[in-house]
């Protein structure tokens, strides 16, 4: 009974957005309406018109017998995770970051430290419920008259349409994560042992569920396995005083409730706290815990952007002018190393986060090779400009090395591709024909003009 009223409220939201939609001016280029928003690139000035996506927040059904979860495109994973974990199951992937939504991970792409073995998010959908760009609301499934839709969704980023409705495949978790950190001293050995681990699936002859990494720098790296366990010895707790990052350095056995692994980077923003004081001890005991969010940094950030005042104190300092790094990038294993070298010599920042990847199908317009392990390296944060730069220097060097190293980034933050090289890499090929079936008149913008112009 409950899931049905769940549905038919489902329906009333479809209908509400679908009008919204419609009655938008045909010269607008609509713009989803979100509570949150975990993307990087920021537009000045912007005429898109708000297209509401008011009551479709929820998780609909939960199903522990065919281990399946109906969700509306705007739940965060924060609900959809209380959801499953009430039940003993857990979506396949759960990015990093509590407010980041499923219907923003499939188009957007996301991660985590389970996706060497089970890939991206969209890669434990069912079936997507998606308004096209046309205004029509299809299902699209694998299996489907609308499958090269399905296909192109992942890393279409809202430009093809939105996701209403997904059903996602979950599995079987236990209560508690047992983490080990093993040091490496040197980045060719950490990327050899990475791979080793992913593909036995093992560590120490035991069976593995989770493996990231962190990169301190060149002499300080860390692989962190995580197992699932029905017990555990002691707790730690990374959401008040303590630091989980800082952790990985000095422990090299750790306990989790399952909870609080999933959201372990998500007190500190991974270590992008620091930028606001949040890791000094005074600070940190005066801070309300529940401010100690990545999407509470996410609005200070939003509110510095959009006043200056860091660079009004930069310059008033007499400090260079620095360049916003924010990115996620994918390079294979093997050539992990090579990107690490050049990224210590070229950028500096530190630390940066490491996660292995393995694709486990062919996804059109994020052509990674499946089944090939790949290494995602994220780094947020800024760097000084050298004299004479500007902006985007850092960013069009990364670019450029990362496809040297046969990669590929994110597009959830600036991005200074030519219009030639951005279809090359995200496949224009395959996108164009999916474009023109589900939104012939452009009224949603393309890929590059979203994610490159800003527009």
């Amino acid at each position: 009974m409950e899931q049905m009223t769940q549905m038919s409220a489902h329906r009333r939201a479809v209908e509400q957005i679908r009008d919204s939609y419609a009655a938008i001016p045909g010269g607008s280029a609509p713009r989803l309406a979100k509570a949150t928003t975990n993307l990087f690139r920021f537009r000045e000035g912007s005429q898109a018109a708000r297209l509401s996506a008011r009551d479709l927040d929820r998780v609909i059904e939960v199903d522990p017998v065919t281990m399946t979860a109906e969700v509306q495109g705007m739940t965060t994973y924060e609900n959809l995770v209380d959801a499953t974990l009430a039940h003993g199951l857990m979506p396949y992937v759960v990015p990093q970051l509590k407010t980041i939504t499923l219907g923003g991970a499939v188009t957007g792409l996301g991660i985590e430290s389970t996706s060497f073995r089970d890939g991206l998010p969209h890669e434990s959908v069912e079936e997507l419920e998606i308004l096209t760009g046309d205004g029509r609301v299809v299902v699209a499934r694998d299996d489907n008259e609308h499958r090269d839709l399905f296909r192109a969704f992942p890393n279409s980023y809202g430009t093809l349409g939105y996701a209403l409705r997904i059903r996602i495949k979950l599995k079987r978790v236990q209560p508690y994560v047992r983490l080990t950190h093993i040091p490496f001293t040197d980045a060719d050995k950490c990327m050899i042992a990475m791979k080793e681990i992913c593909e036995r699936g093992e560590h120490d002859g035991e069976p593995v569920d989770f493996v990231d990494g962190t990169f301190f720098g060149p002499g300080e790296l860390y692989v962190t396995v995580g197992r699932l366990a029905e017990k555990a010895p002691y707790l730690s707790d990374y959401t008040g005083m303590r630091i989980y990052y800082r952790s990985i350095q000095t422990r090299t056995r750790d306990w989790l409730t399952v909870r609080d692994y999933l959201w372990r980077w998500d007190t500190d923003w991974f270590w992008c706290s620091r930028a606001f004081g949040v890791q000094e001890p005074l600070v940190r005991s005066l801070m309300p815990r529940k401010w100690m969010r990545s999407d509470v940094y996410r609005r200070l950030v939003g509110l510095d952007r959009k006043y200056g005042v860091i660079a009004r104190v930069d310059r008033w300092r007499g400090r260079p002018l620095q360049e916003s790094v924010i990115q996620d990038i994918e390079v294979p294993v093997e050539r992990g190393a090579e990107f690490l070298d050049f990224f210590h010599d070229k950028v500096g920042m530190e630390p940066v986060w490491m996660c292995p990847l393995r694709s486990t199908g062919q996804w059109p317009l994020y052509p990674l090779e499946p089944g090939r392990l790949y290494v995602n390296f994220g780094f947020w944060g800024t760097v000084p400009l050298p004299r004479g730069q500007f902006d985007g220097y850092y960013n069009r060097l990364i670019e450029r090395r990362v496809h040297e190293l046969e990669g590929h980034k994110s597009l959830y933050s600036t991005s200074f591709y030519s219009e030639d090289e951005f279809w090359q890499f995200y496949n224009g090929t395959a996108y164009w024909p999916v474009k023109r079936a589900y939104d012939a008149g452009g009224r949603l913008l393309d890929l590059y003009d979203k994610c490159v112009r800003g527009r």
